[in-house]
């Protein structure tokens, strides 16, 4: 059954971030390498993204490699840097087509020279495409992302060119690796996991979770129309109440 149908399409997340979970799991039920999963799940990171730009979605960031990720099998490591690589220089094309925008964010500087250097090729060749940005977040972690940003606010305020007295949520944000992304509106989470792992903690202050059971690589069009029409069923207070908000 078609979905789509039943999505509000003037009730479109405007930001989706996606913990991608289950590649390794995928692959261990079908008794293949773990690689095997990753390589399978790149194919439902394409779908994800054709289907968020499809319905309208601008915003899509996708939890790829975390900073915790670096302590897996070396491997399984080398084979996932090796995947970035072919999956950037295989997708540019597609991204060019739908005018799709690429980005990065994370420690980035950790990535091998060859996977930072086609990471970096793809996002300035896409940088001027505007239906939708997909956000990778690779040598990612949010808590060290929060501590880069205090250690630039304090430098700032060190130098005199901001007071304490001026720093707020704005000069927070302001100081992330996502300072150009609004917050997030809805988190999904594959495989049946369910918590955040260290992911975008500040910018999902306000989203709304979505949990499944299907791993990554099974993930569907109908899979994410589900997540969506269940964050069409929520009423997003923001601390107020039912009655302010209608």
């Amino acid at each position: 059954m078609d979905k789509s149908t039943t999505i509000n399409t003037e009730n479109i997340p405007n930001h989706i971030a996606i913990i991608m979970d289950g590649n390794g799991r995928w692959a261990k039920k079908r008794g293949l390498l773990r690689a095997l999963g990753h390589e399978s799940g790149s194919k439902s990171v394409k779908d994800v993204v054709e289907n968020c730009k499809n319905i309208g979605v601008k915003y899509l960031t996708l939890y790829a490699f975390s900073t915790e990720n670096w302590n897996r099998p070396r491997l399984e490591v080398e084979a996932l840097m090796k995947l970035l690589i072919r999956s950037l220089k295989k997708e540019l094309p597609v991204l060019q087509k739908n005018n799709i925008k690429l980005s990065t964010i994370g420690n980035t500087d950790k990535l091998p020279e060859k996977a930072r250097k086609q990471l970096l090729e793809v996002i300035d060749e896409t940088k001027d495409n505007t239906k939708m940005l997909v956000t990778l977040a690779l040598s990612y972690g949010s808590r060290e992302e929060i501590v880069s940003a205090v250690k630039k606010i304090s430098e700032q305020v060190k130098t005199n060119a901001i007071a304490v007295t001026d720093i707020n949520e704005e000069i927070i944000t302001q100081n992330l690796y996502t300072h150009n992304l609004p917050d997030v509106d809805l988190l999904i989470r594959t495989s049946g996991e369910q918590r955040i792992s260290n992911f975008l903690l500040w910018q999902c202050a306000y989203a709304e979770f979505y949990f499944t059971d299907v791993l990554w690589p099974d993930f569907t069009e109908e899979d994410l129309h589900q997540a969506i029409i269940s964050y069409q069923k929520r009423e997003r207070r923001f601390g107020k109440t039912s009655e302010q908000v209608k």
